[in-house]
């Protein structure tokens, strides 16, 4: 775990051989809080705009850009998801396959307690000596599941009070582990014991979308964080997505997105999203 402000960020990446604004995959979860001005980041492809006392929330394996760094001032909160309680990961919802929007703006109320909450995990963060060592780390679990547990409620409280369909919740989980193995609804089916009827059916309810629409576009944003991070060559990411060929993958991305993997790389490394 580390915290610090995006000043010391900026300080820190001045040496660094690579701008900071190229894009960047961490498998870790990066938490920002906007302390100054109005920070523009791009999560995913698509773009946020932070203002004042919101929050920004990447979770690990997601592909993010820094647009104005230079803009704004914030605190960062960077953690392994195993420093964090089973209780917390679990209500927190650390361990769900698809991560949530990622942007949070708390109601008047709720801006105060959230930002005291960061500043005193800031404050604890950076003098470790005023506590014995095992007190210190106890107090930065303790005040980084409050501010978890807050983000969390917010998160919970924008949403429709009906649960998503238990169908689709281990369908979704179980594209996150099969991704490279099998893009056939049939197999998740039989893995999961339901139906191809009732995946689509609890798929639809959940998302909107069919179990297959659902998988493609899935495989569709791992593919372009992929190209927008990685360098590697066509076969090796076909064979990572479980294509059979850098000519099946080329295909299935351009019916999907409207243009050829590669020239998708260059666009989304020219420039941060919109």
């Amino acid at each position: 775990m580390e915290v610090m402000t995006l000043a010391d960020f900026r300080d820190r990446t001045r040496d660094w051989p690579w701008h900071i604004a190229t894009p960047h995959r961490a498998d870790f979860h990066a938490l920002m809080l906007v302390t100054a001005g109005t920070l523009r980041h791009g999560v995913d492809f698509t773009g946020y705009v932070l203002p004042l006392g919101s929050w920004l929330w990447i979770r690990p394996g997601q592909v993010h850009q820094w647009q104005n760094p230079d803009q704004a001032e914030a605190i960062l909160i960077f953690f392994q998801e195993d420093f964090v309680a089973p209780e917390t990961a679990e209500l927190a919802g650390l361990g769900t396959g698809t991560a949530p929007m990622p942007l949070y703006s708390p109601d008047p109320s709720e801006t105060p307690v959230l930002a005291a909450a960061a500043e005193q995990l800031a404050a604890e963060f950076s003098q470790g000596d005023r506590h014995p060592l095992p007190v210190h780390t106890a107090l930065l679990h303790r005040l980084l599941d409050v501010v978890l547990l807050r983000l969390a409620h917010l998160q919970q409280h924008g949403q429709a009070t009906e649960s998503a369909p238990e169908p689709f919740l281990r369908f979704r989980d179980a594209v996150e582990r099969g991704l490279s193995r099998t893009h056939r609804i049939d197999d998740y089916a039989r893995e999961l014991g339901y139906s191809t009827r009732t995946l689509t059916r609890a798929t639809q309810t959940a998302a909107g979308l069919s179990a297959k629409d659902y998988l493609d576009q899935r495989l569709v944003l791992e593919a372009k964080r992929l190209l927008a991070h990685g360098t590697e060559p066509a076969s090796t990411i076909a064979a990572h997505l479980g294509f059979t060929s850098a000519t099946h993958f080329g295909k299935f991305f351009q019916r999907h997105t409207g243009r050829t993997p590669w020239p998708s790389r260059a666009s989304q490394r020219a420039s941060p999203p919109a």
